[in-house]
């Protein structure tokens, strides 16, 4: 009531806002009416390796919600790494899956199918979702389906690589206070929440080795899966993360350049 003028009391209340939540657009539309909500217990069709790789056409996502190793050992091109084991999966879905684009999934198992979809439920995602693998990825790979692989590597393996200047890109997607508190010099950093539309923000060369890291590995397999549907081939993730890294005694920065 201290504003006698509209715009200004408009800045003042939009000053520091948190960032929206994921999938806000939904759903305000399901809060409005405008769209359905599930009152049931949400379902995905299982689909056969057949009927799943004649849909992965490029109009639909792929949600690929294994662990970062089960990913890395092996997934569908183009699929999205979202770990469903993730206490924030579904706010995870809702803020990298590109806006009303049909979802797959790609699971471990019928039990994780039943638990990813009845958490994307809490955020109306679970409308999108158009079915799951049925088989899993090795039911995928006995009819002879394609996959790509996403290295894996140490803490160890990237330190000796840094220090050997071998041209290693490093890019950190964890939230700025977590950046801020301690990484690696000479890292870019841009959140995986972003990334996959400010990629061309950062100073990354497709064709030369990218190392992603998060706090523990699980963000940073998300990120290295929007850098492989960018067009980046020689990508990889960094198990442990920079938890591993800090356990390990190896050197970071703060957000002022100050040794940590």
């Amino acid at each position: 009531m201290q504003f006698e003028e509209r715009d200004a009391f408009v800045a003042f209340m939009n000053t520091d806002q948190p960032a929206r939540p994921a999938n806000i657009e939904n759903i305000i539309a399901i809060n409005q009416g405008h769209r359905p909500l599930t009152m049931g217990a949400p379902q995905s069709c299982p689909l056969s390796p057949e009927k799943f790789a004649d849909l992965t056409d490029g109009k639909r996502l792929v949600i690929d919600t294994r662990s970062a190793a089960a990913f890395g050992s092996g997934h569908i091109p183009g699929a999205m790494s979202i770990l469903q084991s993730s206490p924030e999966f579904e706010q995870r879905v809702g803020w990298v899956a590109p806006p009303d684009v049909p979802i797959l999934l790609v699971t471990d198992d019928d039990d994780a199918t039943h638990k990813a979809i009845h958490a994307m439920a809490f955020l109306g995602l679970d409308s999108r979702v158009e079915g799951h693998l049925w088989g899993g990825m090795r039911s995928w790979l006995r009819d002879g389906h394609q996959q790509e692989t996403l290295l894996q590597i140490s803490v160890q393996e990237l330190a000796a690589k840094l220090s050997n200047s071998n041209g290693m890109q490093v890019l950190d997607v964890r939230e700025i206070t977590e950046w801020e508190a301690g990484h690696i010099n000479g890292a870019q950093h841009m959140n995986f929440k972003f990334l996959a539309d400010r990629i061309d923000d950062l100073e990354l060369v497709s064709d030369s080795p990218v190392a992603v890291l998060c706090a523990a590995g699980a963000r940073s397999s998300t990120a290295c899966s929007i850098l492989l549907r960018n067009g980046f081939r020689r990508v990889r993730n960094i198990t442990g993360g920079m938890n591993a890294w800090a356990a390990a005694g190896l050197p970071m920065v703060d957000g002022t350049g100050k040794p940590v």
